[in-house]
């Protein structure tokens, strides 16, 4: 049988209740013959509440002492996973990150797994113990709790399933896989039975919150196969695992977006070698992720305009940057906060032509004026008015036969 790393999001956790129901489908997978170490997330609500309580506190709450204030989150959960296993007289205890430990690195509230000693976590699998690691955390050189941001349970499941040779990880949630689309705002989504590492990638990177960008860029740097599930389901969740075994029936995977953009505008900047160093650098010493970028040089080469995106939260931030840039002379700065991306997903679209312009045409057909379009061998992504997003998704979802 084989070797599981069984990771359960915050809702899959979110009461004792439903922690005794995700016990009982450890058993179940025991009771088959499997091996199963389980990740597990804070329950659900757990983290906001300790944000929140830090900010009452202090607004700038120290790095450190956050860290160790969020991680207590899964180290409940970790403990309460193991109880309710041992209640099903299942041999199982738990491990806290720096029992381990689970070496991370990089700056608190946003460290990346280094290291994981796994001596004695494969001690435990050796006695037929089931271990329950708090999942979102490890430790610094330093010995200091520390998080690892956004989706970081994930992240932690796939580290451990690398570290111990696991045969695959399951991450159990609240939905039944990837969809095609978000199903929210289309009804007609349907589920993804396989998807490689690659669209995933895209996918999250564009807006889906099925899975965390960082968590699979790490599955497939280290070929370590997920399936994600519903805990609150028998059915067959989705594979996401190598373009090898999968056979790419449509030209398109998914429809992907997202809704927390901002555009910014330079126009008529003096067109000269390095502008676009100058533009660009204060937002990255400011940590600004910069997304799509386009420019357009005016016919006798002299002035340019630059348009790029960045998150809607930096939006203020970048203007006062650019608008302070003394290396940047431009005519005007135009920002609008107001908009969306949509973007196509499917490695099918490497070799069949057309494509660009089945996606173009259903949004021509919306009237769905696009802004900004941006493209890579398995994506394209356009920039919309915000409240366009349902009616494009639809077109979209239709033109390449998902419905």
């Amino acid at each position: 049988m084989s070797k599981i790393v069984v990771k359960f999001g915050g809702t899959s956790v979110a009461n004792t209740e439903r922690i005794i129901n995700a016990a009982k489908l450890i058993k179940q997978k025991i009771d088959e013959g499997h091996t199963i170490a389980v990740v597990v997330s804070a329950m659900a609500g757990v983290t906001n509440d300790l944000i929140k309580k830090s900010k009452e506190i202090d607004q700038e709450f120290n790095a450190e002492e956050y860290d160790a204030l969020l991680a207590s989150g899964e180290q409940v959960t970790s403990t309460l996973f193991a109880g309710a296993l041992r209640k099903l007289a299942i041999k199982s205890r738990s491990f806290q990150s720096w029992q381990l430990p689970i070496v991370t690195e990089g700056s608190h509230k946003n460290s990346r797994i280094v290291y994981v000693e796994t001596s004695k976590l494969n001690a435990s699998l050796d006695k037929g113990e089931v271990p329950v690691i708090p999942g979102f955390q490890g430790v610094t050189k330093d010995f200091r709790l520390s998080t690892l941001g956004r989706g970081g349970s994930d992240a932690s499941a796939v580290a451990l399933a690398k570290c111990i040779n696991a045969d695959y990880c399951e991450i159990y949630t609240d939905v039944e896989g990837v969809y095609t689309t978000n199903p929210d705002i289309n009804p007609k989504a349907k589920k993804i039975d396989k998807i490689s590492y690659e669209e995933m990638l895209e996918m999250a990177t564009l807006g889906a919150k099925v899975m965390q960008s960082n968590s699979v860029q790490q599955a497939m740097m280290n070929d370590v196969e997920i399936h994600v599930r519903s805990t609150f389901s028998n059915k067959e969740g989705t594979q996401i695992t190598n373009d090898q075994k999968i056979s790419y029936d449509k030209v398109i995977t998914g429809v992907a977006y997202s809704k927390d953009d901002a555009k910014i505008t330079l126009q008529g900047v003096e067109d000269r070698p390095g502008i676009a160093a100058s533009i660009f650098q204060p937002l990255y010493e400011n940590n600004i992720s910069v997304d799509m970028i386009v420019q357009n040089i005016s016919s006798d080469h002299k002035k340019t305009d630059v348009t790029f995106t960045i998150k809607r939260e930096d939006l203020k931030k970048s203007v006062e940057l650019i608008k302070n840039n003394k290396e940047i002379k431009c005519e005007k700065i135009d920002y609008d906060d107001k908009v969306s991306k949509v973007s196509i997903v499917g490695a099918g679209m490497i070799t069949h032509p057309g494509v660009a312009y089945k996606m173009f045409n259903s949004l021509a057909k919306e009237k769905i004026n696009i802004m900004v379009i941006s493209t890579s061998e398995i994506k394209i992504s356009v920039l919309i008015n915000e409240e366009q997003i349902q009616k494009a998704v639809a077109a979209i979802h239709s033109a390449f036969d998902l419905d």
